[in-house]
This record gives structure tokens, sequence and C-alpha cells, in this order.
């Protein structure tokens, strides 16, 4: 379970940080799919395409249901927005420290 604010950043870059678990997430966030149904679009076993999908949901990334036999996933459109309001946060640290060093470069030439 995440437990800090931290740890949710770190659960939804590492998730965000795998080519594969991009692409399960656009598949996700278009429309529920089953993982068995991911998994052949995949070159690789059941079980990788599997631990994708925990990575996924342990980031709160996308939920899972079973209906049956499947495991249906949903991707979580609030959690890619939190991702996105993560980076926006970092964006505004940079520009303020860019905008400080303006700063300091424009009282050196006074």
């Amino acid at each position: 379970m995440i437990e800090s604010d931290d740890d949710r950043a770190d659960a939804l870059f590492h998730a965000l940080a795998d080519r594969t678990r991009r692409d399960i997430l656009r598949r996700v966030l278009a429309g529920e799919h089953s993982v068995s149904t991911l998994a052949t679009s995949y070159q690789m076993s059941f079980a990788a395409v599997q631990k994708h999908v925990a990575v996924l949901e342990r980031a709160g990334l996308l939920t899972k249901r079973r209906q049956g036999r499947e495991a249906l996933a949903s991707g979580d459109v609030q959690m890619v927005r939190s991702a996105g309001r993560l980076l926006a946060e970092l964006e505004e640290v940079w520009r303020a420290r860019v905008a400080r060093i303006d700063d300091l470069l424009n009282q050196l030439k006074e």
C-alpha cells in the first residue's frame, strides 16, 4: 500500500517509466480490457503482462475487477491527472528557480 505523497509519486513515475506499461495504460484508458486480451498485444508471456498490470494497479493508474474467470482492467483518469499535477508542481519550482537566477544575473549587471 502506498503511504505518503512521495511514495505515491515514486509509484506513479516508476509505473510510467516503462514503455509497455504506458502502452497498457493507453489501452485501458480508452476502454476496459481483459488482462488476457492485453497479453495478446505483446511479445512477452502472459505472466510478464500480469506483472506490468500489477505495477500499474499498485500505482493506482488502473483498477481490476473480476468477471467470471477474466480479470478486467480499466484506467483511472484521475490518477493520470494526479501525475500531471505532480509534474506541474515540479515545473513551477523549476521556473521559480530560473526566475531567481535571472534576477541574480540582472543584479550583477547593475
